[in-house]
């Protein structure tokens, strides 16, 4: 470093931090009885239910995949970026890790890259399901010892279990998109609507998060405070759009108020934006100040709850403010 800089402690919480890579550094070694070691610990400890198969270590892998198919759909259903994908952080129990250069999108573009260290766009948004498919490939790799005596069965099972990533993460997200925009379930036509609004969110520059969230409002009572009254409006362009949204909430028999209960509860008004980050860490390295730091928490823990009062919060960054990278270090 050039010169001295100030420095934290932080505690990472999961349920396990056994990562794909964990398995991958006993198998470079042909390691085979840590692994099975191992592997039978993921099973005892994060899914039982393999445990009981009579193919234990096919079951755990198709348990992994699954898992990681329905985190992946969680993180683009929101707009949050990884960062830094490799096999050395992701968990094998389907939980995020490695938080440093992780951030959420601002306006909505689906090659957004955010890590400083990534500079060809390997792990941009849209990428990561891919990213997290490729991942599993290396799980599987890992397992194969252990799930056929005979290579080209392990194989067979392996691309078994891998096959079932697609349809998990597309039924996942998919789902989860239906949500907010408020439908039950998804559909050949809700896919395609919300394909549409992405197209015109890309086009538009436009928020992820406040326009999801502006659609919403659309539905709310007079009563309620609602966040696009104040801080946010759809353009123009979605004027189209928005007809064919309504007319198919009434075409599935969707009231006003149910649609609006589904979207508030699916899209979130607060996120952890990068400029409001860099300014609470700012204050508390600089002046020792957490007030920012402790306030941005307490919002952050209610990210669906709006209030005008905590509107600075929701608040898309101004030119001057957005983030453009992030680091290992932030």
């Amino acid at each position: 470093r050039e010169s001295f800089l100030p420095g934290a402690i932080l505690t990472r919480v999961a349920s396990s931090h056994i990562r794909i890579g964990t398995f991958q550094f006993f198998s470079a070694q042909q390691d085979i009885a840590s692994v099975q070691a191992l592997a039978d610990y993921v099973i005892e400890r994060h899914y039982p239910e393999a445990g009981e198969s009579s193919e234990p270590y096919s079951a755990l892998l198709t348990c992994v995949v699954e898992a990681q198919a329905r985190l992946i759909a969680q993180w683009m259903a929101v707009g949050f970026i990884h960062g830094v994908m490799n096999t050395d952080n992701m968990l094998v129990c389907g939980e995020t890790v490695d938080y440093g250069p992780c951030a959420f999108m601002d306006k909505y573009n689906p090659q957004k890259v955010f890590s400083s260290i990534d500079s060809h766009g390997r792990y941009a948004y849209a990428s990561q399901p891919d990213i997290g498919h490729w991942n599993l490939s290396w799980l599987a790799q890992a397992l194969l010892p252990l799930m056929d005596d005979v290579e080209a069965e392990a194989i067979n099972k392996a691309q078994a279990a891998l096959g079932a990533y697609a349809k998990v993460f597309g039924e996942t997200y998919q789902g989860l998109m239906a949500a907010k925009l408020g439908f039950a379930t998804a559909s050949v036509e809700v896919n395609q609507l919300f394909s549409e609004l992405l197209e015109l969110m890309a086009e538009q520059a436009c928020d992820y998060t406040l326009t999801f969230r502006a659609l919403g409002d659309r539905l709310a009572s007079d009563q309620e405070a609602t966040l696009a009254a104040t801080i946010f409006t759809l353009p123009p362009a979605f004027e189209a759009w928005l007809k064919s949204w309504q007319q198919l909430l009434a075409q599935e028999n969707i009231d006003t108020a149910t649609a609006h209960a589904t979207m508030v509860g699916k899209n979130p008004a607060f996120i952890p934006r990068n400029h409001q980050i860099e300014a609470a860490i700012e204050e508390a390295t600089s002046k020792q100040d957490f007030t920012r730091f402790h306030r941005l928490v307490d919002v952050l823990a209610k990210p669906f709850t709006y209030s005008e009062e905590n509107q600075a919060f929701a608040m898309a960054p101004t030119a001057d403010e957005e983030v453009v990278a992030t680091f290992c270090g932030t």
